[in-house]
């Protein structure tokens, strides 16, 4: 792990402290405080697989294939592609469900979050016609 990356790891580390510090205290809600608990905690991870990424010779190998082999990123395109579908699909169900039960609020925010998402897919979908 380079250098740019330690340092983002321990801003994170210490962003977390002082979240959770100020939660304890009360001076913010606890959303802000289990987001400081997530940051401490994803940041020692990165950092723990950081150590061995450079301290286990196996792993490091493993972790390279890992990220290079075309049959992992053909996986992860597939994986995104079938998120995204599966989103659209029971989002739009769930604004069906919202309308029916008189949530209004819940309604839009799915239907806009639809429509977010197939105006996001058209944008790069143009861009990608372009690319390729």
């Amino acid at each position: 792990m380079n250098k740019t990356r330690w340092i983002a790891n321990i801003v994170e580390i210490v962003l977390g402290v002082i979240l959770l510090i100020f939660g304890m205290m009360g001076t913010i809600d606890e959303f802000w405080q289990g987001m400081g608990v997530a940051l401490i905690f994803v940041g020692i991870l990165q950092m723990i697989r950081s150590i061995r990424y450079h301290s286990n010779p196996e792993y490091k190998e493993t972790y390279d294939v890992a990220l290079q082999d075309e049959r992992n990123k053909f996986l992860r395109i597939k994986a995104w592609s079938w998120a995204g579908y599966l989103f659209v699909m029971i989002a739009a169900v769930a604004s069906i469900v919202c309308k029916l039960l008189g949530r209004e609020d819940l309604m839009m925010f799915c239907s806009m979050s639809v429509c977010l998402v197939i105006v996001l897919y058209w944008i790069c979908y143009m861009v990608l016609k372009r690319k390729y």
